[in-house]
């Protein structure tokens, strides 16, 4: 490294994952993450708690990020922060401190889009996707398709009307009695059942547009009326329930994937975001791009939820364009790419 060098301090809190990376000249050097494990009990993130979780966390984070590096915060370039989509109390206390050290360091600030981040990702290691590209970004809070012409330049063509693909898993699993986050459990339950044994519903809406709120609704109607008559049913069939309800999910995804591929003509593909790391839907869409050939890209499985990686990685180019923040940008709830 030379004093020439260009290092940015990344930071991500915009849900209950406080993670601090640093990046230099398009090269992530780490990825610091602390889980919040204190929602499980309660079965979903409380906000408040996410945002305490947040200040107590942060700071050593940070001097990891900053000591594995091997530098100091006098290196600084700029530093870096998630300045939405997210909980608005866990998005304040990085923007917040974000601001307090480019403000005590003199240096700038680059606010970043988590969705974009998310998408962004794909370019921290090779294999990278050549412009222009469709990412299928699956989280739990967001389902879109993004046609990405270029680092900064992102167009949302479909996205979800209603719940994300992962609250959608998350939801699903709540109704089977699986612990918070459910969503891990389907994907490793899935792998022992039949995916075709019980049938749902797969939503169809205008567009390359999604719905994920019916299945909840079906399996909790479905549920309701097989427990009637045998009230082990759950724990008898749990393996083939979480089968059927990922494959309808995966399905509903990969339909429109296909149908976003028809209408632009664009065969490089990436997913992102935290569902990226389901087991069931990496295979189905490696097999699918095999069939279609397609270029398929998935990030590791450490850049797929939520972490400063991909955040540093998005400053990094917002840095060469000579984006910066001014100290009074404020955090935002809902932000679209």
């Amino acid at each position: 490294m030379s004093t020439n060098d260009n290092f940015i301090l990344a930071i991500e809190s915009s849900c209950d994952e406080t993670s601090a990376s640093v990046i230099v000249d398009g090269k992530v050097l780490n990825n610091i993450v602390a889980t919040q494990s204190v929602h499980e009990k309660y079965g979903g993130v409380v906000p408040e708690l996410a945002s305490r979780a947040h200040q107590e966390n942060l700071i050593p984070v940070v001097q990891e990020a900053v000591l594995s590096a091997g530098i100091s915060l006098d290196q600084l370039s700029a530093v870096a922060f998630t300045r939405g989509p997210g909980l608005m109390g866990s998005l304040l206390v990085g923007v917040s401190f974000a601001k307090a050290l480019a403000f005590a360091r003199n240096i700038p600030l680059i606010e970043v889009n988590h969705m974009q981040a998310h998408i962004l990702a794909h370019f921290i290691d090779d294999p990278k996707p050549n412009f222009p590209f469709i990412c299928l970004t699956v989280s739990g809070g967001h389902t879109q398709l993004v046609l990405v012409k270029d680092y900064l330049d992102m167009e949302v063509i479909g996205e979800t009307q209603d719940d994300a693909v992962g609250e959608a898993f998350d939801k699903t699993a709540k109704l089977l009695g699986l612990p918070y986050p459910g969503g891990p459990l389907i994907d490793k339950y899935a792998k022992e059942g039949n995916p075709k044994a019980f049938k749902f519903p797969v939503t169809r809406m205008p567009g390359l547009n999604y719905s994920f709120s019916g299945i909840k609704t079906a399996v909790l109607y479905f549920l309701r009326d097989q427990l009637q008559s045998n009230p082990k049913f759950i724990e008898e069939n749990l393996a083939d329930l979480c089968a059927s309800i990922q494959w309808t999910l995966i399905e509903m995804l990969q339909i429109k994937l296909k149908e976003a591929v028809k209408q632009y003509g664009v065969t490089e593909i990436a997913i992102a975001g935290g569902v990226s790391a389901n087991s069931g839907l990496r295979t189905t869409l490696q097999e699918l791009a095999t069939k279609k050939g397609w270029n398929l890209y998935i990030p590791k499985f450490e850049y797929c939820t939520d972490n400063a990686g991909m955040i540093a990685i998005a400053a990094y180019y917002k840095y060469l364009a000579g984006e910066f923040s001014s100290y009074d940008v404020t955090p935002l709830a809902k932000m679209k790419i």
